[in-house]
């Protein structure tokens, strides 16, 4: 196997944590600017929906069976139910959306050094390749999202 090609697939699967870094970091601003909570959790559900769900379906259905289900597998499903929860509750209460910012991050972190660690010595060219190409059709369509509450 090309050496290249598993940190090419690897760089793009973290490219995609990126967003949703930015996405804990503009939750974070946005609560230490004292915006209403309504409008934090308005961009969550958007987010949710057009981009975060896609990424969690993408893992469990593709990437995560290359591991197998062994217990980092289990963890970071047990992570992708605990952040769908906090997304899905539908309140704008501040400390859910804090719980929801730690929890992303945290799990993030555990995504990158732990299983892409793994999936980098187990998954085929091939499966890095169709990683990849995956991941290239996970783009999230921010211009969309026209209230930049994070910027105040």
């Amino acid at each position: 196997m090309n050496s290249s090609k598993p940190q090419v697939a690897l760089n793009s699967l973290s490219k995609d944590h990126d967003e949703s870094l930015k996405f804990c970091s503009r939750i974070r601003n946005g609560l230490s600017n004292k915006v209403k909570p309504e409008r934090i959790r308005s961009y969550t559900d958007w987010f949710k929906k057009n981009y975060l769900e896609r990424h969690f379906e993408t893992e469990e259905n593709l990437i995560f069976p290359v591991l197998g289900k062994n217990v980092r597998v289990k963890r970071a499903i047990a992570n992708h139910r605990r952040i769908r929860k906090l997304l899905s509750c539908g309140c704008e209460n501040e400390k859910v959306l804090h719980l929801l910012e730690e929890e992303l991050s945290r799990y993030i972190r555990f995504e990158e050094r732990t299983l892409y660690a793994e999936i980098k010595k187990l998954a085929t060219a091939e499966q890095l390749f169709e990683f990849e190409k995956l991941h290239q059709n996970l783009h999230l369509p921010e211009e969309q999202w026209k209230d930049k509450f994070w910027l105040e």
